[in-house]
């Protein structure tokens, strides 16, 4: 295993994580999801438990909680975990794999905004009976997650085309559901639907916090920089940001709209980190190849 170093203690007096950790809550999940999705992900490889501990301990995450961390993201079949000797290795499931693609693809891909929108609406309605709590929940979770805003009741739109086979999967709700692609007409104005369907105040809070935050540090900023913790606790802080952001086309966005500005400066930051983060992780993480399934041959197919 790659011993820690003199950085390892860089990240305690590093600006930026000093700052960031004491104003929002990262939780020891996300901030796990972000490593994994970032350093692991596309390496074929597991990590151990030390590395992991080594990782969260430098954006203030203690062993205790970091441990507990690992066991309740192995008991939701996001990780999964194999004993090498005395050591425990760790690397993301198939469940945990298209979670942590789903992140990254919020964080790296497309506009914050829609700036080419093709006019199409996707409405969806569904009733379910009273009693099933848990599951509108639930449902309700996966339309807001899709980008879709709720009008009223059991009513919601998003302004674009949503496969819903994919917001559905797994959720065995689909018989009580009815999707539509439409268009509003009458007396509906689509930028006061937008206003009605999105607390826009809300999320523009979000993206002015973001920028607050980070902006001091545009261009690094004074005092020591640990590419590693600084480069976990930006991203963390961009997907809790972003996560939900339905991507509204900018014809229904105020002109003074923060997102841009605050995507801008996210990608500034991180491009400036990224490369120096890798190279240390590569030289740091302890790891192992991942066992890759050999495939069926066609007497067991």
């Amino acid at each position: 295993m790659n011993e820690p170093t003199a950085a390892a203690d860089a990240a305690a007096t590093d600006p930026a994580v000093t700052r960031v950790t004491a104003t929002v809550v990262l939780r020891p999940q996300s901030v796990l999801l972000t490593f994994f999705g970032d350093y692991v992900l596309d390496g074929a490889v597991l990590v151990a438990a030390g590395s992991v501990i080594d990782v969260l301990g430098r954006v203030g995450i203690g062993e205790h909680a970091a441990r507990a961390t690992l066991s309740r993201m192995v008991h939701r079949d996001l990780l999964h975990r194999e004993a090498r000797g005395r050591r425990a290795y760790f690397g993301p499931t198939e469940h945990g794999r298209r979670v942590m693609l789903d992140g990254r693809s919020r964080v790296q891909e497309g506009d914050i905004v829609t700036r080419q929108w093709d006019g199409t609406w996707t409405v969806v309605g569904f009733s379910m009976p009273e009693s099933w709590q848990r599951e509108r929940h639930d449902l309700r979770s996966r339309l807001q997650w899709a980008g879709f805003g709720m009008v009223q009741a059991g009513l919601w739109v998003a302004p674009r085309r949503v496969e819903l086979a994919g917001v559905l999967e797994d959720s065995q709700l689909e018989e009580y559901v009815r999707a539509f692609e439409a268009a509003p007409t009458g007396p509906t104005e689509p930028t006061r639907l937008v206003a009605e369907a999105y607390d826009l105040p809300s999320l523009a809070a979000r993206y002015t916090a973001f920028i607050e935050r980070w902006m001091p540090y545009d261009g690094d900023g004074p005092g020591p920089v640990d590419a590693v913790s600084r480069r976990v606790v930006l991203t963390t802080d961009w997907l809790q940001v972003v996560r939900d952001d339905p991507r509204l086309p900018l014809e229904f966005l105020p002109a003074d709209w923060p997102a841009v500005q605050a995507e801008m400066l996210f990608r500034r930051i991180n491009g400036r980190l990224r490369r120096t983060a890798e190279r240390e992780m590569r030289q740091r993480l302890d790891v192992i190849p991942a066992v890759v399934p050999a495939a069926a041959t066609p007497a067991e197919a």
